[in-house]
């Protein structure tokens, strides 16, 4: 054997020029694909958490309805009809003002109406509603700025002057005409009565929800006011 010790290829020998000019050779490996499971988990997270936060917005007016018409304390009767399934403001009622302005139905919306309707030539029981109306509102106190007083003219004969102004002084009642057929499409009397007969009760949502019978007590009406409401206190508030 030779004394000469082997050693790794150019360990312990010069670097040539033409070594130092040999390029780096590099292998750039591809990036791993997006995972789609994991997009398509977190866009099902999102829409979730979006749902999430409408039924928080929902459940105190869903908690409101399911107290008034599921929990009832026990020998506790409605005066008024409840109106089942309710019925939402047609969005193509043609409402106008006595001086012929078309009026948006969705401007009902956001306050409790107590809704009286009949001829713009209104009779002696055409008064007496109207007054009930005015009397009922101000029963209710210190509630009564989340109550609106609404009357539905179905004709196109037009209010005395005298009455106009009874109407339009302290908190005012809004007069709107409707042609009788279209305003079938909402609120409809009980069977043998006829429309002008009843006040109506729609809620800040444009849903009517109870009819008051012909000639009714304003003290049994006042009760169900005020239950109605102490139910939706938690997410209805005077004003539009």
């Amino acid at each position: 054997m030779s004394g000469s010790k082997s050693s790794a290829p150019g360990v312990g020998r010069p670097e040539t020029p033409a070594a130092r000019d040999e390029p780096l050779g590099l292998t750039v490996h591809s990036l791993p694909p997006a995972d789609a499971d994991a997009l398509r988990r977190r866009t099902l997270g999102g829409r979730l958490r979006m749902l999430l936060v409408l039924l928080a917005c929902a459940a105190p007016v869903v908690a409101s309805y399911f107290t008034y018409y599921v929990i009832r304390p026990e020998g506790r009767t409605n005066y008024g009809t409840l109106i089942q399934p309710m019925r939402p403001v047609p969005v193509a009622l043609p409402l106008r003002t006595l001086d012929g302005a078309a009026i948006e139905p969705a401007s009902l919306r956001g306050q409790w109406l107590l809704v009286a309707v009949g001829s713009g030539a209104c009779d002696a029981a055409c008064e007496q509603r109207l007054y009930l109306q005015r009397q009922l509102r101000e029963m209710l106190g210190r509630e009564s700025d989340r109550v609106d007083k609404v009357w539905l003219v179905t004709d196109d004969a037009s209010p005395r002057p005298e009455l106009q102004a009874a109407l339009a002084s302290g908190a005012p009642v809004r007069v709107l005409r409707v042609p009788a057929a279209e305003l079938a499409r909402w609120l409809e009397p009980a069977p043998g009565q006829a429309p002008q007969d009843h006040l109506y009760i729609v809620d800040p949502m444009g849903m009517w929800m109870m009819r008051m019978p012909p000639a009714p007590e304003p003290a049994r009406v006042k009760r169900d006011l005020e239950r109605l409401l102490r139910a939706s206190a938690s997410w209805d508030q005077a004003g539009r």
